[in-house]
Parts: C-alpha cells; structure tokens; sequence
C-alpha cells in the first residue's frame, strides 16, 4: 500500500501506518526519511512524496523552543507534537523520544502515550539525562543493562506489535566504536526492531554497522561527524532508513536569513519574491481547499 495515494481527506488509520513502516523496515531499500519539526513540515515532505516522516527531537527544540538540543523538552511536548502532525499526515511517523524522559517506568509511559497518538515507531537512546545532540562532544552513556531494562519497558509497553522500538547508542563518542557495536548486539539481543548507531565517523564504520541483522536507520546531519554518502551509494549496504533529521530546518535557517536580511535592508521584497511562496500556494500546503469542501458539507440549505 502506497499512504501517498491515500487522499489527506480521507485519512490512514494508525494501524495501516505501522504496518506501511515495519514493511519499509524489512525491506531494507534505504527509504529516505526526513525529519519534521512540526506539522507544517510534515504536510510539504508528504507533498513531495516521501514515504515515512521522523519528528525530531533537536529540530522540534530548535524551532518550539529557540533553544540547542540539550534534553529540554518535556514527554508533553512531544506527545502533543506526534499528534499534530498525525492529524494532518497520513505517513507513518517515527517519534524521537530521547531517553524516554526518565527511568524505565517513564520509558514504559512515554511509548503508551506515543501509541496512542499514533506514533508508527518509537525511538529511544542510551544517553544520560539531560542528553544532548548526537554529533556534540561531551556526552555521556548509561550502563548496558539500564538500558535494556529500558528497553525491556518499551516493549512490554507498546499494544500494538507493528510499532517499532528503536534502539539507538551514543557510545561512538563515549567509548569507542567497538563498545557501540557491542551495544547495538546486546540491544538487538532485547527483540528491539531497529538499531541506530548514532555518529559514525568514516565510511568503514558505515559499512560496518550495516553489516548487522537487526534492521538499520543511519543518520546524516549536514556539518556533523558522519560523512554524508548518497542513496546511491548506500544502495547495496541494505539499511532501512536513511535519516536526514534537521536538513529540512537548516534549509529554512537559511532561507529566513537570506529573505529577511534583503527586506532589512532594501525595505522591500522586489529582490526575493522568487523565493517567496505565493498565498495560494501558502494555503494549498496547509490544506485550505480540502478544509473548505468539509465545511460545505455541514452548510445550512
């Protein structure tokens, strides 16, 4: 089933969205995912036809609260961010969690609570709380076994089995790339559905981590640690996703930037309205016409 064939009107449910993403996760075709802030950014990336969508948890930071990725976002927000944009996105979504806000137990109620606002996969780190962004230096790990306790919750939490549990290490930059390694086999060991082994420095490390059972998601981020290599030139590697979490917020960076220093300094916008969404455009993104053929139907006669 093709979700972008499904008009936005008529709506996916939630199970048809976790079942269209853990078939995107076995096949292991190197699924562009990119990475939306907000529902806005949701709506333009299913306009353009990808096939899955990841709510970042640095992006969501950035743009909610104009602040680093620092562990500074509340469960709360985040669940109330996986609901907006599962109200206007019929794509699966895989939800950054961070560490799950806490301990085990908090772990367990955060995926109830993603669950049931619809979140398709549900991802969640070893870092010690506060985290911070995985290509910053200064991080820190828990032990192995808190985190398979975590994990362990995560998945005794979810109700339904379709929802993926995604299991990412930060012990690239702590303690090397063998102790990540070692932690991605005892987490798939857990019956996690994904790994994602955050910050790989070279392409050898790449290739490396692709090399396990276990599903994968990569991470590139645009300036960060891991060298950045096409989907063609992952194409044989068979990782599931291919994550471009924040290139759509650095893109806005520096389309504000751009637009809003020539209007500072010409006072008008003659040298950018081609860089301008027109206001149709505007309110076709945000689905205007379809919002309209709703209201007709309850007009009075």
């Amino acid at each position: 089933m093709n979700l972008n064939d499904i008009p936005r009107s008529s709506g996916t449910t939630f199970e048809q969205r976790r079942i269209a993403l853990k078939k995107l996760a076995y096949e292991k075709k190197s699924t562009l995912l990119p990475g939306a802030a907000n529902a806005l950014a949701a709506r333009i990336m299913e306009d353009i036809g990808f096939e899955a969508l990841y709510l970042t948890g640095a992006g969501f930071t950035n743009t909610q609260l104009g602040q680093p990725d620092l562990g500074l976002v509340t469960a709360t927000e985040i669940i109330d961010a996986a609901t907006r944009i599962g109200d206007v996105s019929n794509l699966p979504l895989i939800v950054d969690m961070d560490t799950g806000f806490g301990n085990a137990l908090n772990a367990y109620n955060t995926v109830r609570k993603l669950e049931r606002a619809g979140a398709a996969g549900i991802q969640i780190e070893d870092q010690v709380f506060p985290k911070k962004c995985g290509h910053f230096s200064g991080k820190a790990v828990i032990p192995i076994d808190e985190m398979l306790g975590k994990l362990r919750a995560c998945l005794d939490a979810r109700r339904d089995e379709n929802t993926l549990i995604i299991a990412r290490t930060d012990a690239r930059a702590v303690d090397g790339f063998e102790a990540a390694l070692e932690r991605a086999h005892r987490m798939a060991e857990e019956g996690v559905d994904m790994l994602f082994v955050e910050a790989p420095e070279s392409i050898d490390e790449i290739r490396t981590i692709s090399e396990l059972e276990t599903p994968q998601l990569i991470n590139f981020v645009f300036g960060g640690r891991t060298p950045i290599m096409s989907a063609e030139d992952l194409k044989t590697y068979g990782f599931s996703f291919l994550l471009y979490a924040n290139v759509a917020l650095q893109a806005s960076i520096k389309a504000m930037q751009d637009v809003l220093t020539s209007l500072y300094e010409t006072g008008s916008l003659d040298q950018v309205e081609d860089r301008l969404a027109t206001f149709s455009e505007r309110q076709r993104v945000v689905g205007k016409p379809e919002i309209d053929e709703i209201a007709k139907r309850y007009e009075g006669s």
